[in-house]
């Protein structure tokens, strides 16, 4: 029954007035918390909580707030997971040879550095007359030695040592480092990369080669960079990664590397006759093979053949473009041969004593057991360079060594009349390795 508020009271029954619905909101707050004083436990109000109607204000804001969240967090995760999975296209690329370093002229095509270590090394690099009369450096017809000074037992000042940069520069490119010995024993750090020594590390830096010390742990493979390079994305190699962030301020300078197997790099290396190392430089990534002596790839053995990375399976080392810009964080690059004498890493005492366990300190060992490091030398047989005809990328030379002999520097591109002296040079390097 409806009851109309109009009708004067005496029109009910009292029995029926005490039945009337309470229409007022303010009765009604009233009557709910007489209820709550009566019993001692707050009374119900509003709907249950999953119903949004009876939800305040303030509730609904944090609520779609929550809501939004999610949904970014869920796009974001989306979006990540499609990079991590994410791989470049490494296919095959039509590769021309550009340069040979082989031969007795091996250590013409490179200047000698000659000044202080910027990594803080007991050594003295010296300069291409002072290497060739202590004969730290020497080519042959056959190979190219590198090597550390044996002759002073006691050496005060920094053992003298050899470090070379190439006049030619690179943008891109595969490079075949066919290795015969690699340096080690206590106190050094040998390493072949690739820099622009006047840029670091702006332009980058490659190392194909590296350890310290004893050389036991393997090769260490790695890139050094500016900001935003990152290795933290899927990779196709069959060596281990170490850290993922290539930047050189980040894990004091360690940069983003893959370390191989024992038999990359050392004694284990040299008694199985060497090997070759070839490491591709292109837009898709940076990639790095080692094939012993036993096992070198046709493509690469055959000299009247051309590489083709495509063939040769999973790389020792991988580093994509996935995250990190190839292009513009590796310019202008030379190629460097060189042995430091203990220094920020063979030097330090994680490497030095408790990997290697090397006795005494480095610098003094060093200095008074010229004896010991006759095992410190590279012997290179030849390093050939392949660049495709796609990147748009040449080689480039020095305009003369005048203007370059003091420091390693960036070069500028070769005329027509140097290219076709290198082109005449390359084939009478290749006809005598024939002969």
């Amino acid at each position: 029954m409806a009851y109309n508020r109009d009708y004067p009271s005496d029109t009910f029954p009292d029995y029926e007035l005490s039945h009337i619905p309470i229409q007022n909101e303010t009765a009604e707050k009233a009557a709910t918390a007489t209820t709550a004083t009566a019993t001692g436990k707050p009374a119900a109000v509003g709907g249950p909580w999953y119903d949004p109607r009876t939800w305040s204000l303030r509730k609904k804001l944090l609520v779609a707030l929550g809501v939004i969240i999610v949904i970014i967090a869920i796009i974001v995760g989306a979006v990540e997971g499609v990079k991590r999975a994410s791989y470049p296209d490494y296919s095959a690329l039509n590769y021309a040879l550009v340069d040979t370093y082989s031969g007795s002229s091996f250590f013409d095509q490179f200047e000698y550095f000659s000044t202080e270590d910027p990594t803080n090394g007991f050594v003295q690099y010296v300069d291409s007359s002072a290497a060739s009369q202590l004969n730290l450096t020497h080519a042959s017809s056959t190979s190219a030695i590198l090597r550390v000074d044996t002759s002073t037992a006691n050496q005060t000042s920094g053992r003298k040592s050899v470090r070379v940069t190439s006049k030619n520069t690179y943008e891109h490119g595969l490079f075949i480092f066919d290795v015969i010995h690699t340096p080690y024993g206590c106190a050094t750090w040998p390493a072949l990369w690739l820099t622009d020594p006047n840029n670091w590390p702006t332009n980058g830096e490659i190392d194909v080669l590296e350890s310290n010390n004893k050389g036991t742990n393997g090769n260490m493979m790695t890139l050094h960079t500016t900001d935003d390079c990152k290795m933290n994305v899927k990779r196709k190699e069959t060596g281990s990664a170490t850290h993922s962030n290539c930047l050189n301020t980040a894990n004091d300078n360690a940069g983003c590397g893959v370390t191989g197997g024992k038999a990359t790099y050392g004694q284990v290396f040299n008694d199985n006759g060497g090997g070759v190392y070839a490491m591709e430089l292109r837009d898709a990534g940076i990639r790095v093979w080692m094939f012993a002596r036993d096992s070198i790839p046709a493509d690469i053995s055959n000299t009247s053949s051309t590489p083709d990375p495509s063939t040769w399976g999973e790389a020792l080392a991988d580093f994509p473009s996935t995250h990190c810009d190839i292009g513009s964080h590796f310019r202008n690059q030379s190629i460097v041969a060189n042995i430091d004498i203990c220094g920020d890493m063979a030097g330090a005492s994680a490497f030095y004593t408790d990997t290697y366990e090397c006795p005494g300190s480095c610098s003094q060992w060093a200095a008074e057991n010229g004896g010991n490091f006759t095992d410190a030398y590279w012997e290179f047989k030849s390093f050939k360079v392949y660049q495709a005809d796609s990147t748009g990328s040449t080689a480039s030379s020095s305009a003369s060594s005048a203007q370059s002999a003091s420091t390693p520097s960036a070069t500028a591109a070769a005329g027509s009349e140097q290219q076709e002296q290198q082109q005449q040079q390359q084939q009478q390097q290749q006809q005598q390795q024939e002969d």
